[in-house]
């Protein structure tokens, strides 16, 4: 069959990718500063001005919010898979280290307060997000550096940060905007000043460390975090399962009604927290003059409200619930940070969920199931592979796969969901023909702020900054527009789970007629043609929940009418 789309990536990009894996095979640490020319060299879209004196202050954000927050303080980065590559390398008890988190990323990371940060990585996907990010920021940084060191000797930092006169007069100097100036200091908080004075003070020089790159530590990886859900939740073993790779919050909101429960409580919180807008919003729902769902605003309110000191007795209390209703949650413990949790549909209070599942759920023949839910964190690129092959390898069977995660849109607008039916593959260059489970009728209805495009393509990339215009634009003539990373590495392990081997390179492969459920769901949260302006320049926010909700919503409603047919001894819906 003739391919329709390319068979290779970008030269710009693949020279780039060259040249960090070859130096990182050195056991010797590498300064970031040998990646530079090759990164700017490939033009990518999360960076435009990398190869100009101007300052990309968007670039520079997306990577402040992906990296741990410690980062103005590193000067070594080692990557790891397990603490004991760690701890063959001198690294002993990271545990005792700081930890170390990003705002808008989910890895392991400890950071020893003396200038070294220590990552778990769970693939080869984490390498190829990390080490571009990593120099992102250094070239920004080091622009940021020279500017600074031109005003520093007429300027008093602290001053200038502490008035809002200043900080204008700042941004003015430094020819930053000054709602860029904004989110930074979203981001550094009271270390606003403090990082600036850093940044004048020396340029960054970072290296890093590549302590174990071989598959045999991946697979180790993997087999530790799978044992520690067996420990956990020992049924996993013997029992059905549907396997859901989506968040660790909507799933179980939706599921325990605990933040319904508690409506009075939040709505408390919600009056003496000053914030007009969400006040506002609250009282327009109530009013119903706005088309907002009641129970995403107390779902979204229940986090704000956990995360403030008055609502953090209430976590014990919705774990207690969850608990009782046969929620498992696993943290991942030696490992790649990706939480699980295994839900007993034979336990679930179906008279308190969510209302919008209730027509779905007959709870008379749901308490009788043994099937489980095993609901995971997404992860990122071909660890989504290694997780769901090592999965499908130690459970009894699988009934369905449902994926449920972000995606960047070359046609849509943030907020939209994608359902696609084709997904280009670059790890394995395959491109994988479906039978998507969902369509647009089963998330219209619960979609208030965006738009559903099914039938759409998707693309897998290698990595967020992989990506230039160019190579974008053949895809994009092709009809792909749904670009992410995780969608054809589950292909991959999908094909394995039921042909007798693994899975071909760079071929059109027909996956109709599975024997078990699939189903894939994107939300828009980037616009990468969009001149530069991605997720480091803003967030899904209150409104990014309306398309989180409707795709778990979908999800849910699938297995629960997946899973009454089956008990009930009839074909699945739809005829499928």
């Amino acid at each position: 069959m003739e391919r329709t789309v390319p068979t290779t990536a970008s030269e710009e990009i693949e020279l780039y990718m060259r040249t960090y894996y070859s130096l990182l095979r050195s056991t010797a640490e590498v300064r970031i500063r040998s990646f530079e020319e090759a990164h700017a060299g490939m033009h990518s879209l999360l960076h435009l001005q990398a190869n100009t004196p101007q300052i990309d202050t968007s670039a520079l954000i997306y990577s402040l919010l992906r990296l741990p927050t410690c980062l103005p303080q590193v000067q070594l980065v080692v990557l790891g898979q397990s603490d004991e590559v760690f701890a063959r390398a001198g690294f002993h008890a990271l545990t005792s280290w700081q930890e170390a988190a990003a705002i808008a990323r989910r890895r392991r990371c400890y950071f020893d307060g003396r200038g070294v940060l220590a990552c778990f990585i769970a693939s080869r996907s984490d390498i190829d997000d990390m080490i571009p990010m990593l120099t992102a920021l250094q070239i920004e940084w080091n622009k940021l550096h020279l500017r600074l060191r031109r005003i520093a000797p007429t300027v008093n930092f602290d001053e200038l940060c502490e008035s809002p006169s200043g900080y204008s007069r700042l941004a003015e100097l430094m020819d930053v905007p000054i709602e860029d100036f904004d989110r930074l200091f979203a981001i550094w908080g009271d270390d606003f000043g403090c990082n600036l004075r850093r940044i004048a003070d020396i340029p960054l020089d970072l290296r890093v460390r590549l302590l174990s790159g071989s598959l045999n530590e991946y697979r180790k990886a993997r087999h530790a975090w799978w044992e520690n859900i067996e420990a956990a939740a020992p049924q996993v073993r013997s029992r059905p399962i549907y396997f859901v790779s989506s968040n660790v919050h909507s799933m179980r909101n939706l599921l325990t009604g605990f933040a319904l429960k508690n409506e009075r409580k939040l709505i408390a919180y919600l009056e003496n927290s000053g914030n007009v807008g969400l006040q506002n919003e609250w009282r327009e729902i109530v009013l119903g003059r706005v088309p907002s769902s009641r129970e995403n605003f107390l779902y979204y309110l229940l986090r704000k409200y956990q995360q403030a000191h008055e609502g953090l007795d209430s976590l014990e209390e919705q774990a207690q619930l969850e608990k009782a209703m046969g929620i498992t949650r696993v943290s991942s413990m030696r490992t790649f940070d990706v939480e699980a949790q295994v839900i007993e549909l034979s336990s679930l209070d179906y008279a308190n969920i969510d209302p919008r599942l209730k027509t779905h759920a007959d709870d008379r023949l749901l308490s009788k199931s043994e099937a489980l839910i095993v609901n995971i964190d997404y992860p990122l690129g071909v660890a989504a592979y290694d997780i769901l092959t090592e999965v499908a390898s130690r459970v009894s069977s699988v009934l369905g796969v449902y994926i449920m995660g972000k995606a960047a849109t070359l046609n849509a607008v943030v907020g939209d969901v994608m359902i696609p039916n084709v997904v280009h593959d670059e790890h394995s260059k395959n491109t994988y023909l479906f039978e998507n489970c969902f369509s647009a009728a089963d998330i219209s209805p619960h979609l208030v702020y965006g738009s559903v495009l099914d039938n759409q393509k998707a693309m897998s990339v290698m990595g967020t900054f992989l990506q230039n215009a160019r190579y974008m634009d053949v895809f994009y003539r092709e009809g792909y527009t749904d670009i992410e990373m995780e969608s054809g590495p589950y292909l991959s392990a999908v094909y394995e789970m039921y042909r007798p081997k693994r899975h071909p390179i760079n071929e059109i492969v027909n996956l109709y007629s599975l024997p078990f459920d699939i189903g894939i769901l994107h939300y828009a949260s980037d616009t990468p043609l969009s001149k530069g302006r991605n997720l480091g320049a803003g967030s899904l926010s209150y409104y990014g929940m309306d398309s989180t909700y409707a795709s778990a919503l979908a999800i849910l409603r699938r297995i629960f009418d997946l899973e009454l047919a089956r008990l009930q001894g009839r074909r699945n819906p739809r005829g499928r």
